[in-house]
């Protein structure tokens, strides 16, 4: 992953921490100055620094952990793909003249083993973000998608995707182009794929631009992602006319990876380093790359029609619900 230096941006619950860690750093660079042994204090404070990292960590609200799936140095698709691939080749196109930034895909090498692997793609900063439209595809992205997707299938090389977008690109030219129409063929294509297909949430998915490539033998997410049909704000905004109540729509939509484990919409949680993933992407990537690995020598060990039947029986049983009466 690449090591530039970025400015340190910091969300509001993470800040005691940082002031925490940045105190014991300089009494280290103090102590070393002046050639003082303050080895039990320092010990003392990082023991505090952990706790207090559990404590914040363990104790997130929806809302917080939305805070965190949006973190403009949270790892993106490219960061997973550099740390996990041993090859890696892009590849462009819609093959009907367009090739969207938003949505990147190509060949990789895992391991020895050929895939292809698939991605929102959000920028770092306001420039990349506008080039990249905050990882909100058009139309030929889901169909530049799908033509890897089918070029996999042939090939017999497993799927992976990874989901980080706030949704599809809702504009006109977008609706012109068959926003509509691109994502409900994805759909209805991936679920006919004969090769194993795992997708990973490792940000924030949203509505039908995250259903776009999410169609899964295998749904992960990583343990400060969200998934939700509506952002919290637009959900506010429909149902309260007040966009500033989207922390009440965040816990009401149920978006974190630990409520819809529990309500049985995705298969496994990929856990994060402990301050998140941005705070140590190498770290979160080799978890990542374990757990996508695991799922994997599990799907192939299964026939075509195994993995067809368990990816159209885990989406049928989504939204069922039991009525009880006295």
């Amino acid at each position: 992953m690449p090591q530039t230096k970025r400015k340190t941006f910091l969300l509001d619950f993470e800040k005691p921490l940082c002031e925490l860690e940045s105190r014991i750093e300089q009494i280290k660079i103090l102590a070393e100055e002046n050639q003082v042994d303050v080895s039990v204090e320092i010990s003392q404070l990082e023991i505090r620094a952990e706790q207090l990292r559990q404590e914040i960590f363990s104790t997130l609200t929806p809302a917080q952990r939305l805070q965190l799936a949006r973190h403009p140095r949270r790892p993106s698709t490219l960061d997973y793909v550099q740390a996990i691939s041993d090859e890696w080749l892009e590849l462009h196109g819609d093959r009907g003249g367009y090739d969207d930034p938003a949505l990147v895909g190509g060949v990789a090498r895992i391991d020895g083993r050929p895939m292809v692997i698939i991605g929102h793609q959000k920028g770092r900063d306001t420039k990349d973000n506008v080039a990249r439209n905050f990882g909100m595809a058009f139309p030929s992205g889901y169909r530049k998608a799908l033509r890897l997707m089918q070029h996999a299938n042939k090939f017999e090389m497993p799927i992976l995707t990874f989901i980080d977008t706030p949704g599809a690109w809702s504009g006109v030219e977008a609706e012109k182009l068959g926003q509509g129409e691109a994502i409900a063929y994805n759909l209805r294509q991936m679920f006919g794929f004969d090769v194993p297909i795992v997708c990973t949430v490792i940000g924030e998915g949203g509505s039908g631009g995250a259903l776009g490539i999410g169609v899964a033998d295998r749904l992960l997410m990583l343990e400060h992602s969200v998934y939700t049909v509506a952002s919290p704000e637009a959900c506010a905004a429909i149902l309260w006319k007040d966009a500033r109540k989207s922390d009440r729509a965040a816990a009401a939509l149920k978006i974190t990876s630990w409520d819809l484990k529990e309500l049985g919409l995705i298969d496994q949680i990929v856990p994060e380093p402990s301050s998140g993933a941005h705070a140590n992407p190498l770290e979160a990537a080799t978890k990542l790359k374990k757990i996508i690995w695991e799922n994997l020598e599990q799907l192939w060990q299964m026939t075509p029609k195994q993995r067809k039947d368990l990816r159209y029986e885990k989406f049928r049983k989504m939204g069922k619900f039991e009525t009880v009466t006295d």
